[in-house]
């Protein structure tokens, strides 16, 4: 019995014969985007090959070795089999908690901005003045964040200044508004658990816009592209707005919340401001580069975990714009 396929998913006979000329399913209208798909990334798989597969091999045999250096001859590799990731199981007493606590971070900071950034682009998707100037402000952040003006900010000494008088006006009038609420909170008894999260979040609200910009590009993307009219029905048959955003709005973005949520993880992972990746770069600095490497790998693993753990959870979760 031949097995039923969803409409959104490829056979492998499909997607081979997508790129081979004599194939049945090579001339589809699917096939054609597919092979454009390709192209548009062929850069960088191009990219990959010639830059990237080499180091990720020596990467590996580094996290299988004592790596020792030779001068004049550059390294040479000793095998201590899997030494070094019991290293940072069993022995380095900080990387797992480093790993544990930013992995929590991870977490709460994904779900405020998939949260944010999703508000946000329908608030800009609406008709009103200034709307241009407005989605130029919240894409701002994503260049104020780039890696040249990151670092222009942290060397620069007006923003150091600045920054040090805040921290002292703050100190020297003794408020701390987060903290103070959180203090209110727990004296009349509610449950701290969950105010602790949403504290998390208004202390890192700044980190949360910074890292918010594609999203909302993303996000409004998905809102130009649908149509008028499924809101025309939608209020001829007496739908509210409410009702309009759970059955139109949201489902046909459901398949942009899953591309957000993947870029937001690894956006958050690949931050060099992370304990972990401060870890590894000590590490490094150290010239312990087994150590580094193994924990680089168990990095990477761990992040493509939540990556194949949320990819299932909002696979399953929401729908498909072309069910």
């Amino acid at each position: 019995m031949a097995k039923n396929l969803s409409p959104d998913r490829w056979s492998l006979k499909e997607g081979v014969g997508a790129f081979i000329p004599w194939m049945g399913s090579y001339k589809t209208m699917r096939a054609r985007n597919a092979r454009t798909g390709v192209l548009f990334i062929l850069p960088f798989i191009i990219g990959f090959c010639l830059f990237m597969v080499v180091p990720l091999i020596e990467s590996i045999q580094f996290s299988l070795n004592d790596v020792t250096l030779v001068p004049g001859e550059g390294y040479s590799l000793s095998w201590n089999s899997f030494y070094n990731y019991r290293y940072a199981f069993t022995i380095d007493a900080t990387f797992t908690q480093y790993l544990i606590d930013e992995s929590g971070k991870m977490v709460i900071n994904t779900i405020a901005t998939l949260v944010m950034s999703f508000v946000l682009a329908v608030i800009l998707n609406q008709n009103f003045k200034g709307r241009t100037l407005a989605r130029a402000i919240f894409f701002l952040p994503v260049i104020l964040s780039s890696g040249v003006l990151a670092g222009i900010e942290s060397q620069s000494q007006t923003f150091n200044m600045l920054s040090a008088m805040s921290e002292e006006a703050a100190n020297a009038s003794g408020i701390n508004i987060s903290a103070s609420l959180q203090s209110l909170l727990s004296i009349s008894g509610v449950g701290s658990g969950i105010f602790d999260i949403i504290f998390d979040m208004i202390d890192a609200i700044y980190d949360i816009v910074m890292a918010s910009g594609i999203q909302i590009i993303v996000f409004l993307s998905g809102l130009s592209a649908i149509s008028p009219s499924l809101y025309e029905a939608a209020d001829v048959e007496g739908c509210t707005a409410w009702e309009a955003f759970w059955k139109i709005t949201f489902p046909m973005l459901s398949p942009l919340l899953l591309v957000n949520t993947i870029y937001t993880i690894i956006d958050f992972f690949m931050k060099n401001s992370n304990t972990v990746m401060e870890h590894i770069n000590t590490l490094q600095n150290n010239s312990q580069y087994g150590q580094a490497a193994a924990q680089s790998w168990i990095y990477f693993a761990v992040a493509l975990a939540f990556i194949g753990i949320s990819s299932f959870i909002i696979s399953k979760g929401v729908s498909s714009s072309e069910n």
